[in-house]
């Protein structure tokens, strides 16, 4: 039995616990004996959730049985901690056969000392203060969550579901985690490399209706003629000043845009159908398989055929 010890604070993100949580305790009704949940706050007391919430722990820290799954969540406790939690965090987090956090569970981690060396992610929002606080962490503000040998970060909120969907898969099969996923209502688990963000919600949203419209129209025709020549005249703009006029009010060029939207649309049919590459190649705008082949290799380090292989659920809700 591996028991997974779920630390607890006022002003913790209630999803970030119940969450995962819920995997494990899915997992654990599908097969018994596999974990044992508990929770622990710094004087056993019961903590008060960002959002309100009552959380009674069933341990003071110092009492918490050794756990197998170390799992950190985050909140706005997170950013400002009792000096108490970060010393057993570095006293005890160590000892622990897995650690992992959930959000901003990623700084106690770091102020800890225990992400030093080591690849991590945290909520966006939070990327660029964590890399800049401490710089012997390598932070990838994109994927939701990140694997570095025992310690697994996860970006915001629900990502924590997914890490916990991945850990469920290695310790008890596919099918197990694919059970608990069904019951969730969630896919079998995002691949832990997909971003935070789509690429809609990455780039800003124009403010001119027209370029709002291309903007829509990207991602609605991946396979259409999207050259800067032909969106500027969806645009009714000059193709000079729809390059800039875009690139100011999203923050990027047409061209990086479009590439964003080919990309993702072509992992989720490689995720989510058995699409032939040539035939998703053609429908997201590549023209030909070489030519999706190199984005995706130049971007995710993956051909389209191994990235299928590593990330396409067995099956789809």
């Amino acid at each position: 039995m591996r028991t997974v010890l779920v630390v607890l604070f006022d002003d913790v993100q209630s999803l970030d616990v119940t969450g995962p949580v819920e995997v494990f305790a899915g997992a654990e009704t599908r097969r018994a004996g596999s974990y044992r949940i508990r929770t622990a706050s710094l004087d056993g007391a019961p903590v008060r959730t960002s959002s309100s919430l009552t959380l009674v722990p069933d341990h003071a820290l110092a009492d918490a049985p050794a756990p197998h799954t170390l799992l950190v969540p985050g909140g706005a406790g997170s950013r400002h901690p009792d000096p108490r939690l970060t010393d057993w965090l570095r006293e005890h987090g160590p000892r622990a056969e897995r650690l992992v956090s959930v959000c901003t569970g990623a700084v106690l981690l770091a102020r800890a000392g225990l992400l030093d060396g080591r690849r991590a992610t945290t909520h966006w929002a939070y990327c660029d203060k964590l890399a800049r606080d401490h710089p012997a962490i390598e932070v990838d503000p994109d994927p939701i969550y990140v694997r570095d040998g025992n310690v697994s970060t996860s970006a915001g909120v629900t990502s924590g579901i997914d890490l916990a969907l991945a850990l469920v898969e290695e310790d008890l099969g596919r099918e197990v985690a694919l059970t608990v996923a069904r019951q969730l209502v969630v896919f079998l688990r995002r691949p832990g490399n997909q971003a935070q963000f789509s690429a809609q919600l990455a780039a800003q949203t124009a403010q001119r209706e027209p370029l709002r419209e291309v903007q829509q129209w990207i991602s609605e025709q991946p396979g259409a003629d999207l050259s800067v020549d032909s969106l500027a005249a969806r645009a009714r703009l000059s193709p000079r000043h729809f390059a800039r006029a875009f690139q100011a009010e999203t923050g990027v060029t047409p061209g990086r845009y479009v590439e964003r939207v080919r990309l993702e649309h072509a992992r989720r049919l490689l995720e989510e159908t058995s699409d032939g590459i040539e035939e998703i190649s053609r429908t997201c705008g590549y023209g030909t398989p070489e030519a999706m082949r190199r984005a995706f290799v130049r971007t995710l380090g993956a051909a389209p055929a191994e990235y299928r292989r590593r990330f396409r659920p067995a099956t789809t809700l």
